[in-house]
């Protein structure tokens, strides 16, 4: 090697190194700050949603799916054993004590980021009997967890509250 070819060399990888530290700050500048984030919640009314429906909503620009699952359905998650599951995980691990029927979960498929469908009416559930991922054919139980397909972990569970009987606070 010219020691000519040596200097380009050593100038474009300083010019290429230079460049990503001058625009990892910027494009990390334009994302909400933590406080910003902190603050940001979703409030959701639930009076309207019969046992076995589900509705979807929105929260920091995801959807979330909030369902009201029946005493059958309870029942059938908790007779999944968690061995069979690749992200154990049991239904009161995913809800909230004293309001088991309410599964509310990010509507964001843990495979590569798409919607799966079963939380509007007449979409397909899936052999499960929770939620399809179409994009490349995840299966989620009632409890939104992972049980066939290249989807690695179940349905995230956001942070939130019962703040009445009727209202649940997401965030």
């Amino acid at each position: 090697m010219r020691r000519r070819d040596f200097i380009n060399i050593a100038a474009v990888s300083a010019a290429g190194v230079a460049g990503v530290g001058v625009v990892i700050p910027l494009v990390s500048q334009m994302s909400a700050s933590a406080d910003v984030l902190a603050a940001s919640s979703t409030e959701v009314d639930i009076s309207a949603i019969q046992p076995g429906q589900a509705i979807k909503a929105v929260f920091r620009k995801q959807p979330v799916f909030v369902r009201n699952l029946t005493p059958q359905e309870i029942a059938e998650a908790n007779a999944v054993p968690l061995d069979t599951l690749r992200d154990p995980q049991t239904l009161a691990e995913r809800t909230k004590e004293g309001k088991e029927n309410w599964l509310i979960t990010m509507g964001v498929c843990t495979h590569l980021g798409c919607v799966p469908l079963g939380a509007g009416e007449g979409e397909t559930r899936g052999e499960f009997g929770g939620y399809f991922c179409p994009c490349h054919g995840s299966y989620y139980d009632t409890a939104a967890r992972i049980r066939k397909g290249p989807a690695p972990t179940n349905l995230e569970v956001p942070e939130y509250e019962f703040t009445s009987d009727s209202v649940v606070k997401i965030g």
